[in-house]
Formats: C-alpha cells, sequence, structure tokens
C-alpha cells in the first residue's frame, strides 16, 4: 500500500510539472512575446527571428509616429553605409532594391531617427500610445544652451533624445534645434542619477558622445525593405558630415564672470567695429565654403570667442587660419570678386603663407596658413619693411564647430591649448597694446628673406 501510494504521489507531481510547464510555454508564446514584441513573424528574405525583430520593431515606431503626424528622418550610419551603396537603385525602384531584408535586419541594438524640435506636438500623447503599442521608453532632457547667454533664462530644460525600446531592439530619437546660425544642432547625451544605465547600450550609440551640428538636410522619402522612411539625400555626404560634427559651445558663465572684472566697451566706435566685424567674418565665410575651404576661428577672433564669447573691440580686424594643404589659388580672386581687395601678400605657398584684405573702413581680415609638422603646427610672419621672418608654434589640434556671432563656425578643439600658446596663461587679462612681433608666447625668429625674393614674397597693395 505504501509502495501504490509512493507511486501515485510521483504521477501526480510529474502531471502537474508538465501542465505548469505547458502554462509557462502557452503564457509565453500568446502574451509575454506579444506584449514584448518578440514573437515576431519572419519578414520577408529575414535569416532569423532576431532579424525580424529588428524590422518589426522599426515599422511599429514609424506607425507610432505617423500616427501623431511626426515626421521624422533616418540617421543610422550603419544603415545609411548600406543604403548608399545602393542609393541608384533604392531611387529609382519604388518598391525598394531587393525582396531581402537587407537594411533594417542588420545587426545592431538600435536604431537611428531625428525630428525637427519644432514638429514634436503633444509629446504626453505619444508616449501614452508608446505604452500602449509595448514600447518603454526614456526622454533626456537638459538645459537649453541658446539662453545660457541670458541669465534670467539660463537653467531651462529641453528634451534632447528619446529612446523607445521593444524586446531586444531600441529606436534612438535625437531632437535637432535650429540654431541662429542657420544650423541644426543636437545636445548630448548625459544621463541623470536616476535613469536605468543598462536600459540600453548607451556606449554604442552613435549621437550623443558630444554635441553635434549639421548643416539643413535636404531629404528623400524611399522604400526600403517594404518601409517608407524618409533618409538625407546624398547618404554619403551625411556621413562625412557626421565625422566631423562635435560643437563646442561659448563658454557664457566664464564670459560674464569676465565682463564683471572687464566691463565691455559699449562705446559707440566699439559697437560699430564689431557690427562691421561680424559682417566682414560672414562675407569670409560665405566666400571661403562657397570655394570648399575649411578655416577657423585664430588669433585675437579665437581669444575672443573664447575668452568674452564676443569680437574683441579693440582688436581691429579678423583673424582666420587655414592649413596650407587647403590652399586653393581661387582665394584672392575670390575675395576680390566678393569686394575685399587684396591689403598685402607675405610669403609663399612653401613657406609662411599670410594674406590679408581690406574690409570696410579700417577693418581687415587676415588669413593665416598653417603649417603642420611631426609635433606642432606653425604659421609664418613677415616684417616688410627687413625682410624678417617669425614663426608662431601651436600644439596639433583638431577642428570643432561653434555658433559666434550668428555663424556655424570652426574653432580648434582644444582651444585652451591653442589660446594659451598663443597669449599665455595670462590670456584673460586684456591687453590692448600688442606687437605682433615680440608679444605673442609662442613667437620664434625664422630668419630672413633673401633679397631677390622679396618682390615675390613682400607685396603690398
Amino acid at each position: 500500500m505504501q509502495k501504490i501510494n509512493r507511486n501515485v504521489v510521483l504521477a501526480l507531481l510529474s502531471l502537474t510539472s508538465l501542465v505548469f510547464l505547458l502554462f509557462q510555454l502557452c503564457y509565453y508564446k500568446f502574451y509575454l512575446s506579444q506584449k514584448n514584441g518578440a514573437a515576431f513573424s519572419k519578414v520577408r528574405g529575414s535569416q532569423s527571428g532576431q532579424d525580424s525583430t529588428r524590422w518589426h520593431v522599426v515599422r511599429k515606431f514609424l506607425g507610432l509616429i505617423s500616427s501623431h503626424n511626426i515626421p521624422v528622418y533616418l540617421i543610422d550610419p550603419l544603415i545609411l553605409r548600406l543604403v548608399d551603396k545602393d542609393i541608384e537603385q533604392i531611387r529609382s525602384s519604388p518598391d525598394g532594391p531587393s525582396p531581402e531584408c537587407k537594411y533594417f535586419c542588420a545587426p545592431r541594438d538600435f536604431t537611428t531617427f531625428a525630428l525637427l524640435d519644432k514638429t514634436l506636438k503633444h509629446e504626453v500623447g505619444l508616449l501614452r500610445t508608446a505604452e500602449k503599442m509595448g514600447f518603454q521608453w526614456l526622454k533626456i532632457i537638459n538645459k537649453d544652451p541658446r539662453l545660457d547667454g541670458m541669465a534670467d533664462l539660463s537653467g531651462m530644460e529641453i528634451p534632447l533624445h528619446y529612446i523607445f525600446k521593444l524586446a531586444s531592439h531600441a529606436i534612438h530619437l535625437v531632437v535637432f534645434y535650429e540654431r541662429s546660425g542657420n544650423f541644426l544642432w543636437h545636445g548630448p547625451l548625459r544621463l541623470k542619477q536616476h535613469m536605468d544605465k543598462k536600459f540600453v547600450p548607451f556606449r554604442k550609440l552613435h549621437f550623443g558622445r558630444y554635441p553635434g551640428a549639421y548643416e539643413k538636410p535636404e531629404l528623400l522619402l524611399v522604400s526600403i525593405d517594404d518601409l517608407k522612411v524618409q533618409i538625407p539625400k546624398n547618404p554619403s555626404s551625411f556621413l562625412e558630415e557626421m565625422s566631423h560634427s562635435r560643437f563646442l559651445e561659448c563658454r557664457y558663465k566664464e564670459a560674464r564672470a569676465f565682463f564683471q572684472l572687464y566691463p565691455d566697451d559699449a562705446s559707440l566706435d566699439a559697437v560699430e567695429f564689431r557690427k562691421k566685424a561680424k559682417s566682414l567674418l560672414h562675407l569670409a565665410a560665405l566666400t571661403l565654403n562657397n570655394l570648399g575651404v575649411k578655416f577657423w576661428l585664430s588669433s585675437g577672433t579665437c581669444l575672443g570667442w573664447y575668452r568674452q564669447c564676443n569680437v574683441i573691440p579693440h582688436s581691429k580686424d579678423v583673424d582666420l587660419g587655414i592649413f596650407i594643404r587647403d590652399y586653393k589659388a581661387d582665394i584672392i580672386p575670390a575675395f576680390q570678386k566678393a569686394g575685399l581687395p587684396l591689403k598685402h601678400k607675405f610669403g609663399k605657398v612653401e613657406d609662411s603663407l599670410e594674406l590679408s584684405f581690406q574690409g570696410e573702413d579700417d577693418v581687415k581680415l587676415d588669413i593665416f596658413f598653417f603649417y603642420e609638422e611631426d609635433d606642432h603646427v606653425w604659421n609664418g610672419g613677415t616684417q616688410a619693411k627687413s625682410g624678417k621672418k617669425f614663426k608662431y608654434l601651436f600644439p596639433k589640434f583638431t577642428l570643432c564647430w561653434t555658433e559666434f556671432v550668428e555663424l556655424k563656425v570652426h574653432v580648434p578643439c582644444e582651444t585652451l591649448q591653442y589660446v594659451e600658446a598663443n597669449y599665455g596663461p595670462e590670456w584673460k587679462v586684456p591687453v590692448k597694446t600688442w606687437d605682433w612681433k615680440s608679444s605673442p608666447s609662442n613667437v620664434q625668429d625664422n630668419g630672413v628673406w633673401p633679397v631677390d625674393e622679396w618682390d615675390n614674397v613682400i607685396q603690398i597693395y
């Protein structure tokens, strides 16, 4: 009797375990998998259920934003690289380039889209709908840097990034803002203490390590993997722009502190000079951009941006830097055509080239050409009356974007080292008496031009 009872008990336990296991499988299949989006049927041509999940999450997200009339466009670099290889076929085929899921099924943890801030309306309704569709979401906000120059408005926060997660895939939605320099800006992705740092693999996100600046893209509506989506019309140009998009904000807080120690010059002459300098800088940027010549703020103009977020009124000129490798013979005629006559040309392309153009009244534009060595870069200077040559040494640097006098323009990313090289550790203190031959911290004698070369290397107009 005891043996029979034991067998009965074992049979009942086995049956109970089997029923419980079947219940778990059914629950997962018909409830959890639908809720979390894990049990998607395969899209055409996909290789695995995981591939299909990515495609379905993207499709569901596009349906979400479409239901709220929010235009987004694809900026995912991994997908855009694949698209760029087939761009002609994609443009010419309304149904997409192939019957296979080639792009949105590519292995990755997330897909990245962008939207303009002004097109995001009824955010609360969007997020509620997302939750009903099974998405988890995370919103990243931070200070609006456009207001940092206004002490009474600084600290106001704006949305910078949204992340929508479904099953094992996430959508990274980057918010772009239009800046006064007529370009688009996105902010960094900085998690606050209470946020789940394991929500997605944040370190892998392509946008958010630092702020970025972009031109307004022309968009193209295409069909990719049976999904209608907008992409930059020229994906390769966008990808190139992305690789050099890092943006530095002007240091408004430090600028306010500077003006507390050294009140700003608000005289009529200072106001007029700044107005002319801004106009000259805009014209120079337009001219060089049309030529495809990369340049940056240098010397006193760079110091003004970094120290006080404005043009230094007693500088009397605008200073730009260009790597000699980017020199083009069209530069001089292009500036002359723009109404800026050549004031002087010192040096030659091979050595110490420097150009100066005459702007309105006594405001001039100085362009210094930089030469790269193994461990430093330098630009040259020439004293016209003696033929003496000078060299100004800088540590190597890279270029970042910034906004200065309502213009998107480059500055050295390593700005402090650049400024300190030129102006020394006391760069924060204004100096109105400046001798370009002896005052800079980084100036060195560099010999004398041979007399028989003077006609070519010392040209004054």
